[in-house]
C-alpha cells in the first residue's frame, strides 16, 4: 500500500473515511476484498504470499492499514508487514495496546494505521513512539506520517473537499485515478532510480511490471456499519474488477 488518505472524526455521518491505492508488484498473488474465511468479520484483501493484508475492516471501526518505508539498501525485516494488520484486525485489543505488543525490529520499515471505532493511532518503526491521533485528515505514503510529498499533499486537500460528497464516491476514485507524474525539481530523494521517483509520484502508478493493483475507498457509519468499495487493476493500469461490501445497512 502506497497512498492512504484518512480523515477521522471530521464527517458527521462517518466517523472514518480511508481512501487508499496499494502499489505492488503485478506478479505477487492476492485475493481482491472479501470476508475472511477464518475471520469472517473482517473485510479486506488477502496477500497469498506471506499471508497478510494492507488493509482491512470489520464491522464497528476495527480498522487497519499499512504502508512501507521506501529506504533502498537497507536489510529486510524477518516478517511481513501484512502480518500487522492481519493480526490486529483478528484480535480485540485496544490500538495503543496492540501497538505496544510489536517487535518493531523484526520488520522492514513500516507505517500502520490501527483503529477501533473510538481511537486511531499510528505507530511505525521508523517515527518514534505509537501516538493517537486527534480528529482531523491524514496522509501516509512510503515515508512519514504527513511527509510533504507532493502526490501526498494533493490527495490530501482533493480528499477534504470530496468529504461532504459521501456517500457518493466518484471524486474520491478521481483522485485515486490521478496519473500526473511530478516535476523532477519537486521529486522526493528516497535513494531509487530517477525514473523511479518519476514513476512513483503519481497517485496512481503503472507501469508493466509494477503499479497500482488497487484503489479501495470505505468508511465507518455512526451505527458501526461498514461500507468498503474497490476497483483493481493490471499491468498498465488495465482494469480487471470492481467490488462492494456494506454491513449494517
Amino acid at each position: 500500500m502506497c497512498l492512504i488518505v484518512v480523515g477521522w472524526r471530521v464527517h458527521p455521518d462517518y466517523p472514518l473515511v480511508v481512501a487508499a491505492n496499494r502499489d505492488e508488484f503485478y506478479a505477487r498473488p492476492s485475493t481482491p476484498i472479501g470476508r475472511w474465511p477464518q475471520a469472517p468479520q473482517v473485510i479486506g484483501g488477502r496477500d497469498l504470499e506471506a499471508g497478510g493484508t494492507w488493509l482491512g475492516i470489520a464491522e464497528g471501526g476495527r480498522f487497519a492499514a499499512v504502508t512501507n518505508v521506501r529506504e533502498p539498501g537497507m536489510a529486510k525485516g524477518t516478517r511481513s508487514r501484512g502480518e500487522l494488520t492481519r493480526n490486529f484486525l483478528v484480535t480485540d485489543l485496544p490500538p495503543k495496546h496492540y501497538a505496544d505488543t510489536i517487535a518493531y525490529a523484526d520488520y522492514s520499515g513500516f507505517n500502520l494505521l490501527l483503529a477501533d471505532g473510538d481511537t486511531l493511532v499510528y505507530c511505525s518503526n521508523r517515527d518514534g513512539e505509537p501516538r493517537a491521533l486527534a480528529p482531523g485528515v491524514y496522509g501516509l505514503s512510503n515515508h512519514l506520517l504527513d511527509s510533504p510529498w507532493p502526490k501526498l499533499l494533493a490527495a490530501r486537500q482533493a480528499f477534504s473537499k470530496a468529504l461532504p460528497g459521501l456517500p457518493d464516491t466518484d471524486a474520491f476514485f478521481r483522485i485515486l485515478a490521478d496519473e500526473q507524474i511530478v516535476a523532477d525539481e519537486n521529486l522526493p530523494n528516497t535513494g531509487v532510480p530517477l525514473a523511479w521517483e518519476r514513476l512513483l509520484s503519481a497517485v496512481f502508478v503503472k507501469s508493466e511490471t509494477y503499479g497500482t493493483r488497487a484503489s479501495t475507498l470505505t468508511w465507518l457509519h455512526r451505527d458501526g456499519g461498514v461500507t468498503i468499495r474497490e476497483r483493481c487493476f493490471g499491468p498498465y493500469g488495465q482494469p480487471l474488477q470492481s467490488s462492494a461490501i456494506s454491513t449494517g445497512e
